[in-house]
C-alpha cells in the first residue's frame, strides 16, 4: 500500500550515553551539540572527542548525526565559529551528516569554511512560509525545520510549492516553548542570560500575577488554584496518535525535542515513534490496533501533560496548564547494561551466574522490582537478586550516583537495555489526551 516516503526519526541526544541509547532504540538519525555555538548550553553537549567517537558510533549502525549551531551570532562569536566548522569538517575518523543553523552569518560562514556540507535550517529561523523555504534552497540548504505556528495544512501548502528534493523537518513531540519557534526575550530580560545564546532559565515555568499598570494591586481574574497559576506553562507536544496526517503532510523528518532529556525519556519516546511509525508503514491496520499500547508507553516519558500544538489550528486555553509548572514522572531511570560477564570471572559468585555491569542513576536495592526496557518494544519485570561493587564487594543497595556496579536479576539482560522502576509518588499521575 502506498503511503508515501517514510519519514526521518530524528532524535536527540545530550551526551554519548544518550546518543547510543537513541541509535540502538530506532533514530534514524541523532542530533547533537558541542560545547559552543548550540541553543542548549545547560546540556551537557559534546566535546570533541565524544562527538567524533558519537559519529563514528552512529555510523557503525547506519544512523546520520546532525550538530547544532543555532545561536543566533553577535560579530564576537564569527570568528570562533570559523574555527569551530573547520573542527567539524576535518573531525576524524569522519564528520558529521549535517549542520543546524538559523543565523545568516553564521550560514555563510559554514559555506565558506565547509561548502559542500549538508545544511539544515532550525527552526528559530521562524519558518512560516514556502518563500522562505525556496529563499533558503536558493543558498543551499538542504532541509528547513517548519515554525511550531504552522498547522498541517499549512504544511502540505509548503510541501506543494517547493522542490521534491528539499526536505520539510517538523517537531512531533517534546516540550513547547512559550514563544514557540524559540524567539523569546523573556528570559534575558529578567535574568540577563539569552535564550538566543542558548541561556534559557525557562521564565514561561515560573508563577506570575497580571496586573494593569494604571490600576497596581487590581489582579486581573486568572483562575488559580492554592499554589498560584502558571499562565505561560504549555502543554507538551505529543503527535502519537496522528502519523497517518503527518506522513500525508509530506513531512520528510520526523523531530523530538529534548536535548536536555535522559536516556529513559530519549528510549521511551525513540522507541514508541519508531514502532507507530514502522507499524503504519506495514499496515495502517496494524498502526491503529497498536494505538493503546503507544499511547500507554509515551506517557511513561517524562512530560507536562500532551497536546497537539497548532498542527490542527490555534492552540486554546486548553493547551496550558495553569496550576502548576511540575512534570508528569511514571518512570524512574536506574541505568543501562554496559555488558555482561559471568559472576565466576568477576570472583563474586558461582560459576554460570550471569551479572551485567551498569551506571547507576537512581537508587535502589536487592529484593526489589524493576523493569527491563528492551529495544525490541518488550518490557520485561525482574527481580533484584544480587548486587556487587566492580571490586566484588557485596552489597544492598546502591546509594551512590553514578556508581558502576554488578547486578543478578532474575531476567536476562543484554547490553543497552534500560533499568526503570515504577515511581511510586507521581507527581501528577498519567495524563495522556491526545
Amino acid at each position: 500500500m502506498e503511503h508515501g516516503k517514510k519519514p526521518e526519526l530524528l532524535i536527540p541526544a545530550a551526551s554519548l550515553e544518550v546518543l547510543k541509547t537513541a541509535v540502538i532504540f530506532g533514530a534514524d538519525a541523532v542530533y547533537i551539540g558541542g560545547e559552543a555555538f548550540g541553543l542548549r548550553a545547560k546540556a551537557k553537549n559534546f566535546t570533541a572527542e565524544e562527538m567524533a567517537a558519537g559519529i563514528s558510533f552512529a555510523h557503525a549502525h547506519g544512523v546520520k548525526v546532525y550538530v547544532t549551531a543555532n545561536i543566533l551570532a553577535h560579530n564576537g562569536d564569527l570568528e570562533g565559529a570559523e574555527l569551530y566548522f573547520q573542527e567539524l569538517r576535518d573531525m576524524k575518523p569522519e564528520p558529521c551528516d549535517a549542520l543546524i543553523i538559523s543565523d545568516p552569518g553564521l550560514f555563510s560562514v559554514a559555506k565558506d569554511v565547509w561548502p559542500e556540507v549538508e545544511i539544515h535550517i532550525s527552526t528559530q529561523a521562524n519558518n512560516t512560509n514556502y518563500r522562505t523555504y525556496l529563499f533558503w534552497w536558493s543558498l543551499g540548504a538542504k532541509r528547513v525545520v517548519s515554525a511550531r505556528e504552522l498547522s498541517l495544512e499549512e504544511i502540505r501548502g509548503i510541501r506543494e510549492r517547493i522542490p521534491e528534493e528539499m526536505e520539510i523537518e517538523s517537531f512531533v513531540q517534546g516540550s513547547m516553548c512559550i514563544s514557540y519557534s524559540g524567539r523569546c526575550l523573556l528570559s534575558n530580560y529578567f535574568t540577563g542570560r539569552d535564550a538566543n545564546q542558548g541561556s534559557c532559565t525557562h521564565p514561561c515555568r515560573w508563577k506570575y500575577a497580571v496586573v494593569e499598570e494604571t490600576r497596581p494591586g487590581e489582579y486581573l481574574p486568572v483562575y488559580e488554584n492554592e499554589r498560584g497559576t502558571y499562565i505561560f506553562n504549555s502543554k507538551d507536544l505529543c503527535m502519537i496518535d496522528h502519523i497517518p496526517e503527518l506522513v500525508e503532510s509530506g513531512i520528510d523528518s520526523f523531530k523530538i525535542e529534548g536535548r536536555m532529556k535522559t536516556a529513559l525519556y530519549v528510549a521511551t519516546v525513540a522507541r514508541t515513534y519508531r514502532r507507530a511509525i514502522d507499524d503504519y508503514f506495514q499496515s495502517p491496520d496494524r498502526y491503529r490496533a497498536n494505538l493503546g499500547w503507544y499511547r500507554q508507553e509515551i506517557s511513561k516519558c517524562t512530560h507536562r501533560h500532551f497536546s497537539t500544538g497548532f498542527y490542527f489550528g490555534k492552540p486554546t486555553e486548553e493547551s496550558q496548564i495553569y496550576d502548576s509548572s511540575t512534570y508528569v514522572n511514571e518512570y524512574t531511570y536506574l541505568g543501562m547494561i554496559e555488558e555482561t560477564a559471568e559472576a565466576g570471572s568477576l570472583g563474586c559468585g558461582h560459576s554460570g551466574i550471569i551479572l551485567a555491569r551498569f551506571e547507576q542513576r537512581n537508587k535502589f536495592s536487592v529484593g526489589e522490582s524493576l523493569e527491563i526496557m528492551k529495544p525490541d518494544g518488550q518490557n520485561i519485570t525482574a527481580v533484584v537478586e544480587a548486587l556487587y561493587t566492580e571490586e566484588g564487594e557485596p552489597v544492598e543497595s546502591c546509594p551512590h550516583a553514578r556508581q558502576r556496579l554488578w547486578v543478578k536479576l532474575s531476567q536476562p539482560v543484554e547490553p543497552y537495555d534500560l533499568l526503570r522502576r515504577e515511581t511510586k509518588d507521581k507527581s501528577e499521575g498519567s495524563a495522556v489526551s491526545v
